[in-house]
């Protein structure tokens, strides 16, 4: 010990090199990205068994059950459809199983993906409008309501949205668009991507007269990515009767048929059918109510966290009003520092995975997922090793945001803040 003090020629010894820091991710990750999200360990069970044989009553029975179910899920009497395949799998569906080559289609636009369903209509063949938006809110009735007007021949066929931009954070208020729609008179089939907001947040077919609905199975549905599904108004199934973009893969009069096999075109993906069969009886179970009251309560934690650390400068909520934030994502812009230096030191450090910015905000802002399979507990921790990193790095942000998302959460359990 004395060696550790004192030279061997009776001088001070000469300073050791501190060692770097020892990492603190050891343990479960915390995946705070919007897509895939947490699978719940019953999920992950309930697939880990033997195949079954495909034309068996025992799949044919799992396969109507979870279409039953995704009715209750979407809230609508109307058809629903599974695919193989991710969320762009069930725009081309929507697409192809409704509209023809040359249809006029307008695209509101309120970040990156309704776009991206305009993109993959304009490669079909159809005519794509976009009507311009701001990736920072959410799409504008009144505007929406002005161009159907100007529309007095009725060109347009079909209205593009999505309920939750997971690029920009945005949501975009359904209801308010419909009125829009219903007041210019315009009989343009609505479609409402849900893949972002679809067990997150209250979605309401029937009431709301949605058309078309997509989903997929990675992100409120806490399932493994792989799986999509579209819901399909008796007004969407009337349009499909007389479709011409109509491919035997997509197709819905195929899958109505009464064979297991029909309706996926060929082999069930049945080990992803029993997880889709537990994880939407863990929604039901917990109550979607309940489910859609749990992220609201989680967002406000983490964007009264976002709020105190942007009084800082470095960072800012992408998102400008309030209500207009998603209940899925808070999506945060960075003009003061590079956000890739953030998601960095909290992986290899923290053990908790944040989003990075995508399309136009591309290194300029990183992401906090709240939904699906998510906690206070959870989004706590994501919190703390988030404003851990930010100081450490040395970047200016207020103090005390983990404070106010503890706040937050108090007012949300009802008890004194």
């Amino acid at each position: 010990m004395y060696q550790d003090h004192v030279s061997k020629s009776g001088g001070p010894a000469p300073a050791r090199p501190k060692a770097a820091p020892v990492p603190l991710a050891r343990g479960r990750e915390f995946l705070s990205i919007p897509g895939p999200t947490n699978v719940p360990d019953v999920v992950l069970q309930a697939m880990h068994r033997p195949a079954v044989d495909i034309y068996a009553d025992e799949l044919l029975a799992t396969t109507g059950h979870c279409l039953e179910t995704l009715k209750a899920v979407f809230r609508t009497e109307g058809s629903t459809y599974i695919y193989i395949a991710n969320g762009h799998g069930a725009w081309e569906a929507a697409l192809t199983n409704t509209l023809s080559r040359g249809d006029h289609v307008l695209v509101l636009e309120s970040g990156r993906f309704a776009r991206g369903w305009g993109d993959q209509g304009e490669f079909l063949g159809l005519t794509i409008e976009v009507l311009p938006g701001d990736w920072r809110k959410a799409v504008d009735p009144a505007a929406v309501e002005a161009r159907l007007k100007a529309d007095t021949l009725h060109t347009i066929k079909a209205i593009l949205v999505v309920q939750i931009d997971t690029a920009s954070g945005v949501v975009n208020d359904i209801p308010a668009i419909r009125a829009a729609i219903d007041a210019a008179g315009h009989p343009a089939l609505f479609m409402v991507d849900g893949i972002a907001s679809v067990g997150c947040m209250e979605y309401e077919m029937d009431r709301w007269a949605i058309d078309v609905s997509v989903t997929c199975s990675q992100k409120g549905l806490m399932m493994t990515p792989g799986l999509s599904f579209v819901a399909a108004s008796p007004k969407a199934k009337a349009a499909h009767r007389t479709a011409g973009l109509r491919t035997a893969y997509w197709d819905w009069s195929a899958r109505d048929l009464p064979e297991n096999y029909r309706k996926f075109c060929g082999t069930a993906p049945e080990h992803m059918l029993f997880g889709l069969e537990a994880s939407l009886g863990l929604l039901f179970e917990e109550g979607l109510e309940r489910v859609w009251a749990r992220h609201l309560g989680l967002a406000s934690a983490v964007q009264a966290a976002v709020a105190v650390w942007a009084e800082g400068g470095a960072l800012e909520f992408n998102v400008l009003a309030p209500a207009e934030r998603s209940p899925a994502v808070t999506t945060i812009l960075t003009p003061g520092f590079d956000p890739q230096r953030l998601r960095d030191f909290t992986r290899h450090n923290a053990g908790v995975v944040l989003g990075s910015g995508i399309g136009d905000l591309t290194g300029r802002a990183f992401r906090i997922a709240h939904m699906g399979y998510a906690n206070a507990p959870m989004v706590l921790g994501t919190l703390g090793a988030t404003e851990v990193a930010l100081k450490t790095l040395g970047i200016p942000i207020g103090d005390g945001g983990v404070q106010a998302a503890l706040t937050a959460l108090q007012r949300h359990f009802g008890t004194p803040a």
